[in-house]
């Protein structure tokens, strides 16, 4: 006679479910960041658009001067749109958005987007070139710091980074730039002193925007780091006999990265600001140069364009960064309420 055999869950059958829940939490993470973004870029479009109707005063008349004709002005303002009414006015500016007209400049009647697409990849090789640079300073050092002075250990060494660092992260970026210009451009010629010419001419502007925000990692990697080496799947791992670079790299160095890749994230925003500046000083052909350009002639269609794009990759750059986490984390951030 045969006997019943016990129904048996098969192990791939509990992975699915797994799986399903793991998909389900991040599709629920997808929405809300993706909420988040459409929320933010909504607030920041308005914010751009409201900056030429709230100037006080005519802007046509104080981008042409005031000795421009009355007809001039009236057909400059009729072409930008601005005798329209406020509502028709900004669906208009949402209109041009969703087909990548950025406007006309008030000052060369070129299409905004064309000079913003021109400059754009400049801004970007030197924000993302200063941000990795940025990362491969910090976390090293950091890590480094870290294991020389956990627990008292290497007073001194702990009293110079400290220092140092406090120092360095509190110098602005262009006066910083403007020191590296008088130093190794002029004084010692080993650099050039502007312009974008060759690979040799990333050094400074890099440096100059990388030096703040590597300090200021550092730090906090050195304080995440300790507080990680400290735990107790550490003194496990290190009771098992395992290499000290085993340790700290493999066990260690991820979950002291992850903590500080938040302050990353903000620290990425702010070279892209940095930017606006720093172009300035080493006379770099981006963004930054021609915000501060169209800010010297009123050209306030081109402000408002530039505007826009940073506060973009700001946001862009702060969704990046909560992906990133949720991928190296996904317990702390896809389950999340």
């Amino acid at each position: 006679m045969a006997t019943a055999t016990p129904a048996v869950v098969p192990a791939a059958s509990s992975a699915r479910g797994a799986d399903g829940i793991l998909s389900g939490r991040w599709v629920r993470f997808g929405i809300r960041r993706a909420g988040r973004l459409l929320v933010s870029l909504w607030v920041l479009i308005t914010a751009s658009f409201l900056m030429i109707p709230l100037i006080p005063g005519d802007p046509v008349r104080a981008a042409l001067g005031p000795t421009a004709p009355p007809d001039v002005v009236e057909a400059r303002r009729q072409a930008l749109g601005l005798n329209d009414p406020l509502f028709v006015q900004y669906w208009n500016y949402l209109q041009g958005l969703m087909t990548g007209d950025l406007g006309t400049s008030m000052v060369s009647s070129l299409p905004v987007a064309e000079t913003i697409w021109q400059r754009l990849p400049a801004t970007l090789q030197l924000a993302g070139l200063a941000f990795v640079v940025a990362i491969l300073v910090a976390v090293p050092l950091g890590v480094t710091m870290a294991i020389l002075t956990r627990r008292g250990k290497g007073r001194k060494t702990e009293l110079v980074f400290t220092s140092s660092s406090v120092v360095v992260s509190s110098i602005p970026d262009f006066l910083l730039g403007v020191i590296l210009v008088a130093v190794f451009a002029v004084s010692l010629g080993w650099l050039p002193v502007a312009g974008r010419s060759g690979a040799d001419s990333f050094v400074l502007p890099v440096i100059a925007l990388a030096a703040g925000s590597a300090a200021v990692l550092s730090r906090i990697v050195r304080v995440e780091m300790i507080g990680v080496l400290d735990a107790d799947y550490i003194r496990t791992a290190r009771s098992k006999r395992l290499a000290s670079w085993v340790v700290n790299l493999r066990h260690a160095l991820p979950n002291a990265v992850t903590a500080s890749l938040t302050i990353g994230g903000m620290l990425l925003g702010g070279l892209v600001a940095s930017t606006v500046l720093v172009e300035n000083v080493f006379a770099w052909p981006g963004l930054g140069s021609v915000m501060v350009s169209s800010i010297t002639t009123k050209d306030y269609p081109l402000i408002q364009a530039t505007v826009l794009v940073y506060g973009v990759g700001v946001l862009l750059a702060n969704t990046l960064v909560d992906i990133v986490l949720a991928l190296l984390d996904p317990r702390s951030t896809i389950g999340e309420n």
